[in-house]
């Protein structure tokens, strides 16, 4: 499996509220970064088979950017095991389950926060004690590749945000699907078997 973690893109300033916190978007930067990395997801032809997103908005807003841009028509899944509060162990159950309803599912994108994702993407390539579980940073917007299956999972690729916006600065062409192949996704609740 090609698992592709996703931090969700810029969203302001947190809100000490966790109620309004949840709602918050993505800001203008964020949106934009979005875009730009979907470029270059489309320039290495890149398509996801299945996208998983945390359920708060900023995380949707992204899924949902990278999604329409991408090509990807499914429904977008959410998931608490991607929200602030989840731990490893609930987004190894995730793995677990999306490999067992979806086994036919070659490339996985889920979206999330940090620091679960960070740890989760340690945890994931180092699997150790906890104490010695190694520090992967992980800014917004950035996306890690990593091949996962039995044993330690294998980091193919780690996109940091500055090499997107400086791949565009250099003057990257942004190529686009044909408007009448972007879809708007669409999203759903997994449930666990």
């Amino acid at each position: 499996m090609n698992l592709f973690i996703l931090r969700h893109a810029s969203a302001g300033t947190s809100r000490p509220n966790p109620l309004v916190d949840r709602k918050r978007p993505l800001d203008k930067e964020g949106k934009k970064h979005c875009l730009q990395l979907a470029a270059i997801l489309n320039n290495q032809k890149t398509q996801f088979d299945l996208i998983i997103s945390s359920p708060l908005k900023r995380s949707l807003q992204t899924a949902q950017l990278l999604a329409t841009e991408t090509g990807y028509e499914a429904e977008i899944i959410h998931s608490d095991a991607l929200a602030p509060i989840a731990t490893f162990k609930d987004f190894q159950k995730l793995l677990q389950t999306v490999s067992g309803n979806f086994p036919e599912k070659e490339n996985i994108l889920v979206v999330g926060h940090n620091p679960n994702l960070a740890i989760f993407l340690a945890n994931l390539i180092l699997p150790a004690p906890a104490a010695v579980v190694p520090k992967i940073r992980l800014r917004k917007g950035s996306l890690a590749h990593v091949t996962y299956g039995r044993g330690p999972a294998i980091l193919q690729n780690l996109i940091d945000p500055r090499v997107v916006r400086a791949s565009f600065a250099a003057g990257t062409k942004r190529p686009r699907r044909k408007a009448a192949s972007r879809k708007p996704a669409t999203r759903k609740k997994i449930t666990k078997k």
